[in-house]
């Protein structure tokens, strides 16, 4: 298990996954990580007796549904939400309404902690609502959401890659800027390794690392995760065999639509948004835990059902790789034909800490060509990169893919219109990198506009200098 670092033994595994007292309790075996792992500076990550960690979700219809994941320290036993429709006075709890979620515990490195999930079905379309969560101190603020409209309608949304390591010392300033620089965005999605299972911190703090990135933005704006190989740990068997098992707080953190497919459901689902079917698959439980003929079958459902005009797929491992020599064969050969029988429109990936945009998979001369010609654009995949970790690239990014970019942290825009979708890639400086434009024709068919023709220059590394004058931090990927 190449590129896998070993943190827990088969011991402490079972330990981290048993299940205490009356409610379901992961318990995790901090003496069982292989290696001293720091904690952030002040250790800042622990439970609190407030809110932390607020996120929301879209449920499967995102103009009725909607989930919320929080934290609190062990003293709030129950999870205690009140939701109400937005109004502009002050007086916001004369018109909530009380609920109540489920609650879970989960001792870590810094200690026990509840986390807490509520999620909400029947709501108003295309409606702002106000919710707020409560701690042993009291209420966190209120938060401010807006379910989806019911017909398809314009929106923007934002796609990242991996955040994994570095994540609130660099990733959080492309997160940030993200949000700062785009407006009214709607959803943001995350191609899996959102965290790096103790890289640089104990496990706890990478992910309070990742919330601090996000802050109100995530709580405010629904996010659509999927799940990487980092979101895994390594599960030691007796006979010295590794397995792989989805990390505790990967089911405890978000309230995620309970439709995926049989054998990943904690991990895969489905969420239908103005007009966009977003179809989130688990590459690592394909791959490692003998999911693919199930989440096969079940992306051959979903892409099949009668629903929204755009079908945009994210998950973590590439199809087409930037960084490492070769293609993710078992999810190639599982996934590309669906994409292609259903004409999937986008494909969102990261994995390969590096930029890669890919149309035609014999060579970008010969999509430009087959554009040229009014050719009809199948699926484009896309991988990309928000934190601070990169790869260099293999040795066909300079001939297959349209646009590629390494050592360099991006965010992506996609703006979705009736009959276009127009994605950009922007560094976070702010400078647009990539676009082009998926426009729906007569025929229902797309075809692919290419972006203004002074784009900058492709940023490369040359002689260990990277594309900003300074060292070039992009590893070779084996």
């Amino acid at each position: 298990m190449r590129g896998w670092r070993r943190t827990c033994t088969g011991a402490g595994l079972a330990a981290m996954l048993s299940l205490a007292g009356a409610g379901p309790t992961w318990a995790q075996d901090a003496a069982a990580v292989a290696a001293p792992i720091p904690h952030a500076p002040g250790k800042p990550y622990g439970a609190r007796n407030l809110p932390d960690r607020i996120v929301v979700t879209p449920g499967a219809d995102a103009a009725t549904e909607l989930g919320l994941a929080w934290r609190t320290d062990a003293a709030q036993a129950t999870a205690d939400v009140e939701l109400a429709p937005a109004i502009d006075g002050p007086n916001i709890a004369a018109v909530a309404k009380a609920y109540r979620g489920t609650t879970r515990a989960l001792s870590t490195e810094n200690g026990p902690a509840h986390f807490h999930a509520m999620r909400w079905t029947g709501l108003t379309p295309d409606t702002a609502y106000l919710y707020r969560v409560k701690g042993a101190a009291g209420w966190s603020e209120w938060y401010q959401v807006r379910t989806a409209a019911r017909e398809a309608r314009p929106f923007s949304f934002l796609y990242f890659g991996d955040t994994q390591n570095g994540i609130l010392s660099h990733g959080s300033r492309v997160i940030r800027r993200a949000f700062l620089d785009n407006g009214r965005i709607a959803l943001a999605l995350h191609a899996g390794d959102l965290v790096a299972q103790r890289d640089e911190l104990v496990h706890d703090d990478e992910w309070g690392e990742w919330f601090a990135a996000g802050g109100y933005a995530f709580a405010m704006i629904p996010q659509v995760p999927a799940p990487g190989n980092h979101e895994y740990v390594d599960d030691v068997q007796p006979d010295g065999s590794e397995k792989r098992r989805l990390g505790p707080h990967w089911p405890l953190s978000f309230a995620l639509p309970a439709n995926g497919a049989p054998g990943a459901e904690a991990t895969s689902y489905v969420t239908d948004y103005q007009g966009v079917r977003f179809i989130i698959l688990d590459g690592t439980s394909a791959i490692d835990l003998g999911t693919s003929a199930s989440q096969s079958a079940w992306l051959d459902r979903k892409l099949a059902e009668k629903g929204p005009k755009w079908r945009i797929v994210l998950f973590h491992q590439p199809i087409f790789t930037c960084a490492r020599p070769n293609d993710t064969a078992a999810l190639k050969a599982a996934w590309k034909p669906l994409f292609d029988k259903h004409r999937v429109d986008l494909v969102l990936q990261g994995h390969d800490h590096c930029y890669g945009r890919l149309s035609e998979e014999r060579g970008a001369a010969i999509g430009r060509d087959k554009r040229a010609g009014g050719a009809a654009q199948g699926p484009v995949y896309v991988v990309s990169v928000t934190g601070k970790k990169m790869y260099g690239l293999n040795n066909r990014a300079m001939t297959q893919p349209d646009r590629v970019a390494e050592d360099t942290e991006l965010y992506q825009r996609i703006d979705v219109e009736a009959d276009r979708l127009v994605f950009r890639a922007f560094t976070p400086v702010g400078g647009l990198y990539d676009q082009f434009t998926l426009v729906r024709a007569a025929d229902g068919r797309n075809r692919l506009l290419d972006g203004p023709a002074d784009l900058p220059a492709l940023r490369r590394c040359s002689g260990g200098v990277g594309p900003d004058g300074v060292p070039c931090t992009a590893e070779p990927k084996d």
